[in-house]
């Protein structure tokens, strides 16, 4: 495949996937991780897949200070390719960062935008429309996200409402484009069925494609602030000073994301709606949902487990431990060499709230 030199990857991995909890840690989150016992991290995959439709020279990941040596090392790319957060200021900041080091290579790239931490199923289908994605924003003044078809009425996930009015206002022969109407924030069960019936919700993706110049134009009109705070220090990114000045710039600037910043601001924003197998890897319930099943709907990583009267269990055990489980059904059970977590997976929601408590309890240790 032919790639445009003006195509660049932005890979966000700063998070601390605490509903991963005990698997995913401080020191190692769910995208350094191989959560499917496969022998490939979240990040990886990831990393591998737009590599298909960017000069891997033109990804770059953003992540947190801690885990810059673990990117390199993954992923065996420059470190000029990681661009370190001194600390968590949600996804608007981290864009704002990347923008300006693009900005600095190559004012006029296409940029795509995503999270670490997702599966894609059907690979080429996605790639088929990332690359319409890229082709769009080459030539609109356009911001766009994909919206995925959804397969039931989930609360864990944003939503896009789309109009089906006719563009008139872009250049654009794809009919899964259309103009965004609202964003939703994860709804209660009784309004994610209704958004499900109505077919015109789309589940929210977390994936971006924009021009450089458009999302430049977007900042300086919603995030002006922002903006000025990078643009005054522009020279001195992607030289020695660079970890200062970017630890200078957000301990100035809000907490935000690039959803409730600009995405439901602007008007000049889109949706390609898709279907590829997509799912977001964010909780052990999605992860199960995800993985293969014995004849018992038991997803089980480990060397060593055996299974008795157990069924559709979400199971995870340290490859050093060899684990006997009878008489479960329904449940997570996570074990790592120091700490396990046995919940019901109608309750996985409440991982979050075990690791406060234990983080109250107990400190950072086993966080």
């Amino acid at each position: 495949m032919q790639m445009n030199n003006n195509n660049y990857c932005v890979i966000m991995a700063g998070g601390i996937g605490s509903r991963f909890w005990p698997l995913s840690r401080t020191n190692k989150p769910k995208q350094f991780l191989d959560v499917f016992g496969e022998g490939k991290t979240l990040i990886r995959q990831t990393f591998d897949r737009f590599a298909k439709i960017v000069p891997r020279e033109h990804i770059y990941i953003v992540t947190n200070e801690l885990y810059k040596d673990i990117t390199v090392d993954l992923l065996e790319i420059d470190e000029k390719q990681v661009l370190l957060e001194p600390m968590r200021k949600n996804t608007a900041p981290c864009i704002a960062y990347a923008n300006f080091r693009i900005w600095k290579e190559n004012p006029n790239a296409n940029i795509i935008v995503a999270p670490s931490d997702h599966l894609i199923s059907n690979e080429a289908e996605f790639l088929r429309v990332a690359q319409q994605g890229l082709d769009f924003v080459a030539s609109n003044n356009s911001l766009l996200t994909i919206g995925i078809k959804p397969s039931r009425p989930d609360t864990g996930y944003g939503y896009i409402q789309v109009s089906n009015e006719e563009l008139t206002e872009v250049k654009s022969a794809i009919p899964e484009l259309k103009k965004v109407k609202t964003f939703t924030e994860k709804p209660e069960l009784y309004l994610a069925k209704v958004f499900f019936e109505s077919g015109d919700f789309f589940w929210n993706s977390g994936m971006f494609f924009w021009s450089l110049p458009a999302i430049m134009q977007a900042f300086d009109v919603y995030m002006p602030a922002l903006n000025v705070l990078f643009h005054e220090k522009v020279d001195s990114l992607g030289t020695e000073k660079e970890l200062d000045i970017v630890s200078d710039i957000y301990a100035q600037c809000k907490s935000i994301s690039i959803d409730y910043a600009i995405m439901e601001k602007a008007e000049n924003v889109y949706v390609l709606c898709a279907d590829f197998g997509w799912s977001d890897i964010g909780t052990w319930g999605s992860l199960y949902a995800n993985q293969r099943k014995d004849n018992a709907e038991n997803a089980v990583v480990g060397n060593n487990v055996f299974l008795y009267d157990t069924k559709a269990c979400e199971i995870n055990v340290h490859p050093n431990t060899l684990a006997v489980i009878q008489g479960l059904e329904d449940m997570i059970v996570v074990q790592t060499e120091d700490a396990l977590l046995i919940c019901k997976r109608e309750n996985e929601q409440q991982i979050k709230d075990f690791v406060n408590h234990v983080k109250m309890k107990k400190g950072e240790k086993y966080i």
